[in-house]
């Protein structure tokens, strides 16, 4: 059977080229994604699935069978902006397909995905798929902005809670089984102003925001590390301030921190390790929230901590990849970890649902200028999936 899967990908290469570079012509950031979520239903419908429909705050969501076990695949439908475009040799949205890639802003993060899993999908319904599972295919919305939000809403909201899921985020064909968390706080700092021609009457934010900065960065050193993510890590990402005049001594002064959390790391003790390092009279720590608008109208937050999570080795779903991958190329394939975060986040960070990573193209590409995804792995990764679902 995984021979047919093989050669049936591979009869629809083009199929799911073309419909990747129609989604990768429409324009979709973050809360933005009315139209290529559009497109993605037809394909959806287009493929035979036996039910397509858009959630409150914007997801997709197709459906294959009615069993009691549940297996989700899911893919964000925005993407980032295209930044300078003298740094690409293409247009980002010509969705051009030549020389075996797909180009285009979202051909690898991560509109590749949902391509081939709707393939995988298409294939499945071909050779009448008939487990005891259902499949839902997620084309997730707003995760650059606020990654996990999605999947908080189609728990929470849709009342779907799958007992495994795929990523589909690009892992070079590789299977991910984790990824540090993230987390951004402030701190602001409250001085004292006065006229800039007799600073020791006041008492300058920047100089108590400084200080601390150069605390961060020591701090950044001596974070815990673990051995299959990696390292804790803090960096200062914005520093802002205000006084009555640029004639006067600043009163007011606030630092952005990006903290991304290895194993065994919360917001708790990311907090308290800066907490350590202010006066509290001077300075306090918040956590931010996300609360923007949906392009359905809907307002739909969290709070912007995004947990650590990892699949053991031994996990069945690990297994279960890695068996499908083996039986499909006839090697063991690499398994590792994100260095970036995905809606995985909440799906396993926070509601503990097994989860691993397999996509088409190289994260390196994800918010680079000259992004494309080799069709190839869109072949791989429909086969992939097709196979996984048959092995549950």
């Amino acid at each position: 059977m995984v021979k047919r899967l093989q050669e049936l990908a591979e009869h629809h290469s083009d199929y799911t080229a073309q419909n990747l570079s129609k989604l990768v012509k429409i324009k979709s950031l973050s809360a933005g994604e009315e139209k290529v979520q559009i497109e993605l239903m037809r394909q959806m419908k287009e493929a035979g699935f036996d039910e397509v429909k858009m959630d409150g705050l914007g997801n997709v969501i197709g459906r294959i069978g009615n069993g009691k076990r549940i297996l989700a695949f899911d893919g964000h439908m925005d993407t980032v902006n295209v930044g300078n475009l003298k740094n690409w040799d293409f247009d980002p949205f010509s969705g051009e397909i030549k020389d075996g890639f797909v180009h285009g802003r979202g051909s690898v993060d991560q509109k590749g995905g949902p391509a081939a899993f709707i393939t995988a999908g298409k294939i499945l319904k071909e050779i009448g798929f008939d487990k005891d599972l259902t499949i839902y295919f997620v084309g997730s919305v707003m995760e650059e902005d606020c990654d996990g939000l999605c999947w908080k809403y189609i728990i929470e909201e849709d009342k779907i809670r799958p007992d495994f899921v795929i990523s589909t985020e690009p892992t070079n064909l590789n299977i991910y089984r984790g990824q540090r968390g993230r987390m951004e706080m402030h701190v602001e700092f409250n001085g004292v102003s006065s006229h800039g021609s007799a600073p020791e009457r006041g008492n300058n934010a920047i100089y108590m925001a400084s200080r601390a900065a150069l605390e961060i960065e020591k701090l950044n050193e001596r974070l815990k590390s673990d051995e299959f993510l990696g390292k804790g890590s803090i960096t200062i990402s914005e520093i802002i301030s205000g006084s009555p005049s640029l004639c006067a001594v600043a009163d007011y002064a606030r630092l952005h921190l990006d903290r991304r959390l290895t194993w065994g790391e919360t917001k708790e003790s990311a907090v308290k390790e800066i907490e350590a390092l202010l006066d509290p009279k001077q300075a306090k720590v918040s956590l931010l929230d996300y609360n923007e608008k949906a392009f359905t109208g809907l307002e739909y937050g969290m709070e912007k901590y995004y947990p650590t999570w990892k699949m053991e080795a031994d996990h069945p779903i690990v297994q279960t990849g890695e068996k499908a991958y083996e039986a499909l190329y006839g090697k063991k394939p690499v398994t590792d970890k994100w260095t970036f975060s995905t809606n995985g986040v909440t799906i396993n960070g926070m509601y503990g649902i097994p989860t691993i990573g397999f996509g088409p193209g190289n994260e390196v590409m994800a918010h680079a200028p000259n992004e494309k995804v080799p069709v190839s792995d869109l072949v791989v990764a429909t086969a992939f999936y097709a196979a996984f679902a048959l092995m549950m």
